[in-house]
């Protein structure tokens, strides 16, 4: 079963390459920042090129090396593996690292502190401003590492860092067990649990980093080397604390992540779509009124599109007519057509992503909270910016939080602080024609110009923001992703990472910068 989605997703799962060794390469720039101030150049046009190692003044240690499977520019799939999610940001690194093993990790962080090289962590590839990539330095990636190791009488899950959600949620499916994960399936799980993570089964289970009990993470060691620690609660506590809403390249690299799981059998999934806007106004105030002050096993979405509204609902261990009367005052509302399937999380989930291949290469969104109901003036907003979207594929998101799960922190607590919003949301636009070049260049300005638009209209009725939808240029944004947790997460950030290793455009600062 298809539906149309904001970001239609990815339903292969990537191949493990054979390890390599390679000598060092060499570039200039202050670890952690920005190797090259000027503009990016493709492979080939005044790049750097591999040589021998050249480790930074004061370091008398053995030179670190290189391993697991290493692509370089030059190399055949130097063009794909430096390709994000979204084709609206180009980059072009020195090397990029697809570690098959904790210790090629710990090899690429050293070498990279020892040759003064800039580094990016990277996993799932749907940073969505392009953070996990980095021009003439080195990307770490971690996306080859699938191990998978369930414990069903415990009810814990260790999985490698390299999952993405479809592939967790077919293997936890496979035991009739759930976490907390977003809908779409080519989404790195790491990532989206590093930085909060919620979706359907938000309500049911909390966020998808309250389930998190523990982490392989490499970090810095010294001056110029890295090490893997274990973090859990009794091991480097403060750590865990942090990683549950803030850990997205911000400490460490995380190699594997241990999980809290639930039994789950079974799910209702409903689709209902309303054609045209007519019935805006009174589909989303009665969704937001009701939805998320349901049953705590019911997740709904909300999802406006120039032509259509959808409304995607999933009742853990529910029936058909229960999510239907659930559901029944959104569903009364003129004449909208409605499906319901029943069976396995891992099938159901399974059967709604889509290929990327199928959807637009550029992307832009903007994430906000809201505790309040929109104001009839607020919904007049959305259904105003969506007729005049650029795209049938740009749309405004919406996640019921309200009542549930997730207003219960974890044992230890988290780092994510939106816990009593009424629902998420985010504008987003998508266009262009993925992999033709400059496809979408006469939308860009237009698309860019009506996210911020969308979003600045929308400020006098939302708060903060999601670390995993970065706000670009946003004002306080470390406040808006984290609110009163910034002091904590910068003091842990000098603890862990006192030189500002892992540092990018809305990274954390230490507390002593």
């Amino acid at each position: 079963m298809h539906d149309l989605s904001r970001r239609k997703l990815l339903t292969t799962t990537a191949t493990v390459g054979a390890g390599a060794l390679v000598p060092g390469i060499v570039s200039g720039g202050a670890p952690g920042a920005a190797a090259d101030s000027g503009p990016a150049s493709p492979p080939g046009r005044d790049r750097p090129t591999p040589g021998g190692e050249r480790p930074t003044p004061g370091w008398d240690g053995p030179p670190a090396e290189l391993t697991g499977r290493i692509v370089r520019p030059g190399d055949p799939d130097y063009p794909s593996a430096s390709l994000g999610w979204d084709e609206l940001f180009e980059h072009y690194p020195l090397v990029i690292v697809f570690a098959q093993q904790t210790r090629d990790v710990v090899n690429a962080l050293a070498w990279s502190r020892q040759n003064d090289v800039a580094l990016r962590v990277r996993s799932g590839r749907h940073s969505l401003e392009g953070w996990s990539n980095v021009d003439n330095g080195i990307v770490i990636d971690v996306s080859e590492l699938k191990s998978t190791e369930i414990d069903t009488a415990a009810r814990t899950a260790k999985v490698g860092a390299g999952l993405n959600q479809l592939e967790a949620v077919t293997a936890l499916g496979q035991r009739n067990l759930a976490v907390t994960t977003g809908t779409e399936g080519s989404v790195g799980l790491s990532g989206a649990t590093l930085g909060g993570g919620f979706g359907f089964l938000t309500r049911y289970l909390g966020m998808a980093c309250d389930s998190l009990i523990g982490a392989e993470i490499v970090v810095a060691s010294g001056t110029h080397g890295a090490k893997a620690i274990e973090v859990d609660l009794d091991d480097h506590e403060d750590l865990l604390w942090a990683l549950r809403g803030a850990g997205n390249g911000n400490f460490g690299i995380v190699t594997s992540l241990t999980y809290r799981v639930t039994p789950l059998q079974s799910v209702a999934y409903l689709q209902a779509t309303w054609t045209g806007l007519g019935d805006l106004r009174g589909v989303f105030d009665t969704w937001q009124r009701t939805a998320p002050f349901a049953d705590h096993r019911l997740g709904t979405q909300v999802e406006i599109h120039k032509s259509q509204i959808l409304l995607f609902a999933v009742l853990a261990e529910g029936s058909a007519a229960e999510v239907k009367e659930l559901l029944k005052p959104v569903l009364s509302i003129g004449s909208p057509q409605v499906t319901v399937q029943t069976g396995g999380w891992g099938e159901i989930y399974a059967g709604f992503q889509i290929p990327t291949a199928d959807e637009p290469a550029n992307w832009k969104f903007f994430s906000q909270f809201t505790n309040e109901p929109f104001p009839r003036e607020a919904i007049e907003v959305i259904s105003a910016f969506m007729a005049d979207a650029p795209t049938e594929d740009s749309n405004f998101f919406t996640q019921a939080f309200g009542t549930g799960a997730q207003n219960r922190p974890p044992r230890g607590g988290s780092a994510f602080p939106h816990r009593d919003a009424l629902f998420y949301s985010e504008p987003g636009a998508g266009w262009g024609t993925r992999g033709v070049p400059n496809s979408g260049d006469a939308l860009t300005p237009v698309a860019q110009a009506w996210i911020a638009e969308f979003s600045q209209a929308l400020r006098p009725y939302v708060h903060g923001a999601y670390v995993n939808v970065p706000n670009i240029g946003m004002q306080d944004w470390e406040t808006a992703y984290w609110g009163r947790n910034v002091d904590r997460l910068r003091r842990i950030k000098a603890k862990y990472d006192p030189y500002n290793i892992f540092q990018y455009e809305q990274s954390i600062p230490p507390a002593t910068c």
